[in-house]
């Protein structure tokens, strides 16, 4: 913002209390600060008061950050991740340039596109967020949620080769019993272990590596 700041401030006292005001704790979602930043440059040309700045900000905090996790951590990131891990996983080179090109081209597109919309809108941009802010989060994580439901499905694998005797009677585990309960069973209960070990405090290493383990010892027995 030191640019914006130095432009609508000439008087370098007025520079100094305005850099100072901005030092202070803000938590946003990184991504779409900007609109934040465009607005609050508006205010400052305007000449508004320091506290009402302030206040601005303070009140914007929860909703930008709200609608960025959903945006941006649910909904934008899993599908250019599937989209570049399925020409990953075909062997396709491409996979991680594809994944950097849509998140960034997205990602890029929107902090200067909402820089420039907070700073033309300036406190038009407040009612509208305050407005719509709700249904924005609720149908980005609608959509993200569906994203990580889809991902799950097609890139979690499990089965088991055990087979079950009963006199002269051999029913696979898996085909005989488990798919006809519910198809893919092993991959979704699987999934929601490592969600419960996840809200227990485990940390994505720690799960990988719980994985790895699972993985081969179930192979070396047999189980899996």
């Amino acid at each position: 913002m030191i640019p914006g700041l130095r432009k609508i401030h000439r008087n370098k006292q007025d520079l100094s209390n305005s850099m100072k005001m901005h030092m202070e704790f803000i938590n946003v979602h990184p991504f779409d600060v900007s609109l934040l930043a465009g607005l609050v440059l508006a205010m400052e040309q305007g000449k508004e008061r320091i506290s009402t700045i302030r206040s601005i900000k303070v009140a914007l905090m929860g909703p930008l950050g709200g609608i960025g996790d959903a945006l941006f951590w649910l909904t934008l990131l899993p599908i250019c991740a599937g989209i570049g891990a399925a020409l990953a996983m075909q062997g396709s080179i491409f996979g991680p340039i594809v994944f950097l090109l849509l998140f960034n081209s997205v990602h890029f597109g929107l902090r200067f596109g909402l820089a420039h919309y907070g700073y033309k809108t300036g406190l038009g941009a407040v009612a509208a967020l305050k407005e719509n802010t709700k249904k924005i989060s609720h149908a980005a994580s609608i959509v993200g949620m569906t994203v990580i439901g889809a991902l799950i499905a097609s890139y979690v694998h499990l089965s088991t080769p055990l087979i079950i005797e009963a006199g002269k009677a051999r029913v696979p585990l898996q085909t005989g019993v488990l798919d006809k309960l519910m198809p893919n069973l092993l991959p979704l209960l699987f999934t929601f272990g490592v969600y419960w070990l996840m809200k227990r405090g485990f940390s994505p290493v720690k799960l990988i590596g719980i994985t790895v383990v699972i993985g081969i010892a179930g192979r070396l027995s047999g189980v899996l």
